[in-house]
């Protein structure tokens, strides 16, 4: 902790920032456990969203005035430069410019999506996983769309002794797989589609955690005094990507990036949900020009799978999770990647699509030629 309101400490922490740029060439900073810095009671509190909570004594305002400070400073200087703020307490105003009374972040995490996908993982079977409690927490915090930045993996849950998602996919006891499921193939395909959900659905920002985006098995531990210094998990092992499994994985989320490059869904605004089905275990919904369609359920795969679409024409399958590239089950055949929609109105749209969703898979369609109806 520093004394913020000390002139010279001020000059040592903006000259820090500074350095690490000009010296490293370093293209953003993530403000880790901000609460500890903002209040002095070290962000301990319970936090309702009251505004007296974040204008009583016990805010630090010098903290908040560095933090200001800091923002200015690096986006004077570096204009194309990412300051994102870890901060549990939703403090109001963390990413509006100090011009209108903000603090001046570009983004801030919101950790409740990562944190709900570990809960899932760790104390759901798959079979109970409620498709509208993830959309709910999913959509979350709406307000803040703009500048809200997603994990589907945090830090925080793959250091501290916590387990990666891999670990946690990759290792789950047999008895707990429904019927003659594969371990390598549920993980993998819950791996793909839990990114997929969280990359598209929320957020104008999303962060792999190193080594997420090749299903890393391992978290991460710095040597210290409890691991008798070891560095046995101080390490991302990239030569896991000559192993099939995980290069498969990393081919997927190179897709899934390219997306966002080709079609600009983080900047696109919120999603339009449509539909929801829990006992189906099926989500659809649109985000940009794009129709997104997961079924999450362990055992069923539905042959044809009727979801609204507003415009009438025809759809092109433009990323498929079961493609056997990215070690899926390849269960599509090729005349199935282009669809015609139907006048049948469904999900409160005028059209309809009737796709075929394998077990534990999601698709993604862009609408390539518009039909008069």
């Amino acid at each position: 902790m520093f004394k913020y309101g000390d002139v010279d400490v001020l000059h040592f922490l903006l000259s820090n920032l500074k350095w690490w740029v000009a010296e490293y060439q370093v293209d953003g900073f993530q403000f880790h456990s901000l609460p500890s810095m903002m209040y002095t009671h070290n962000g301990f509190a319970t936090f309702t969203g009251d505004i007296e909570e974040y204008c009583n004594q016990y805010v630090d305002k010098d903290a908040l005035m560095y933090l200001i400070l800091a923002n200015e400073m690096l986006h004077e200087l570096y204009p194309d430069i990412i300051t994102i703020a870890e901060d549990a307490t939703f403090y109001p105003g963390l990413c509006e410019p100090a011009t209108q009374g903000g603090l001046g972040f570009d983004y801030w995490i919101n950790f409740s999506v990562s944190e709900m996908w570990l809960w899932l993982l760790e104390n759901v079977p798959d079979q109970d996983w409620s498709m509208n409690k993830i959309v709910s927490v999913l959509l979350s915090n709406q307000q803040s769309h703009r500048n809200m930045l997603l994990y589907a993996e945090n830090h925080n849950q793959s250091i501290s002794g916590g387990r990666s998602f891999a670990e946690i996919l990759f290792s789950k006891a047999d008895e707990q797989i429904i019927g003659s499921d594969n371990v390598l193939f549920r993980g993998a395909s819950l791996h793909k589609m839990i990114k997929l959900l969280t990359f598209t659905m929320s957020g104008s920002a999303y962060l792999n955690f190193m080594g997420n985006e090749f299903a890393h098995p391992n978290r991460v531990e710095f040597p210290v005094p409890s691991n008798k210094f070891s560095f046995a998990l101080a390490n991302r092992q990239w030569d896991l990507l000559m192993d099939e499994v995980h290069r498969q994985l990393f081919d997927f989320d190179k897709d899934m990036m390219r997306i966002d490059e080709d079609e600009n869904i983080l900047s696109s605004g919120p999603p339009n949900v449509h539909h929801i089905n829990d006992s189906n275990m099926v989500i659809s919904y649109n985000r940009g020009p794009l129709l997104f369609v997961f079924n999450f359920h362990p055992t069923i795969c539905y042959e044809t799978y009727c979801v609204g679409v507003e415009e009438a024409g025809e759809y092109q399958l433009i990323l498929n999770t079961d493609e056997v590239s990215y070690g899926g089950l390849g269960m599509l055949k090729r005349d199935q990647y282009l669809q015609r929609t139907s006048t049948k109105r469904t999900d409160g749209h005028r059209n309809s699509l009737e796709v075929s969703l394998p077990r534990r898979s999601a698709q993604v369609y862009k609408l390539t030629r518009i039909l008069a109806t």
